[in-house]
């Protein structure tokens, strides 16, 4: 699996906590979603439940990444932040060969119902399919 240095680095500290701190650390990831600048314009991710909102721009060589997800909704926001914290500035190429299933083996499985990562697995392929415009 091809996956950016910081993003393997979160699933491998995934992989290592028991269920419940995985929630914990989640949550932390949650609180790292900043709101997006204004004039962002977001684009929805219609597959999840959740209102979710993204938008990836390439600028500089790296991609800068805009999450918009409502607090009442702590675990996909915790998603968004993951994916912020681990992908914000990489080259596109490197956010391309993210696969969808990229949490598959850390345990992130315990956390989200199967449900919940469909629709985030939609997320990141909207976001991707964002980087390829951009590009």
């Amino acid at each position: 699996m091809s996956v950016p240095k910081r993003l393997e680095e979160a699933l491998s500290l995934f992989r290592a906590l028991p269920r419940e701190l995985k929630a914990q650390v989640l949550l932390d990831y949650a609180k790292k979603v900043p709101p997006p600048p204004e004039g962002v314009e977001l684009e929805r991710v219609p597959e999840c439940q959740t209102p979710f909102f993204l938008r990836a721009e390439v600028s500089e060589g790296g991609v800068r990444l805009y999450f918009a997800v409502p607090d009442e909704a702590p675990t996909v926001k915790a998603f968004a932040g993951l994916l912020k914290e681990a992908l914000e500035g990489e080259a596109p190429e490197a956010v391309l060969a993210v696969p969808l299933g990229f949490y598959r083996g850390a345990g992130l499985e315990e956390v989200f119902t199967p449900l919940r990562l469909r629709g985030l697995e939609a997320a990141l392929q909207r976001l991707q399919d964002q980087v390829r415009r951009a590009l």
